[in-house]
């Protein structure tokens, strides 16, 4: 890890420490939960002397993708003042994004702007994506998958060895 990586890593967790959605999944990568969306922020080298800030949040899985709603996230793509609406076949994903430059220049009240700005579209957008064009919502998979390891589960099987 190179020094901006390492600083840029201590400003996140020291700007988001107190945040009770906020969460480090492992080094160099973090999650912020907004409404229904989850913001993915990790820290990627550029170069060897300086890091990137990608936050990344998954607004649909298993949408449609038709041109009228290709055409639509490109319109906006040109009316927002940052950060990108982009499409992932594999899993026909719907994704916002936006990457700042981290280090040295990057500051508490710039990083907290990206990720309130991340979370905050994709909470919106998520649903009205949905809505014409189907898919599930990130929350909706991850209390799927939740309930079916819970219901998957059988009493008989618990042992109080493990």
């Amino acid at each position: 890890m190179n020094e901006a990586e390492r600083k840029t890593c201590d400003l996140i967790e020291n700007t988001l420490s107190e945040n009770k959605a906020y969460r480090k999944v492992e080094e160099k990568m973090y999650v912020v939960k907004q409404g229904s969306s989850y913001v993915m922020i990790t820290v990627v080298p550029w170069g060897e002397d300086r890091a990137i800030v990608r936050c990344v949040a998954q607004l649909v899985k298993g949408v449609r993708m038709e041109s009228s709603l290709a055409l639509q996230l490109l319109a906006l793509n040109a009316v927002l003042r940052f950060g990108a609406f982009a499409y992932v076949k594999e899993g026909d994903l719907v994704l916002f994004l936006h990457s700042i430059l981290g280090g040295e220049t990057l500051d508490s009240e710039e990083l907290l702007a990206t990720i309130r700005d991340v979370a905050l579209i994709a909470d919106d957008w998520d649903d009205k994506i949905i809505e014409r064009f189907g898919g599930q919502r990130m929350q909706d998979l991850l209390e799927e998958s939740a309930l079916s390891r819970i219901l998957g589960s059988s009493p008989d099987s618990f042992s109080w060895d493990n």
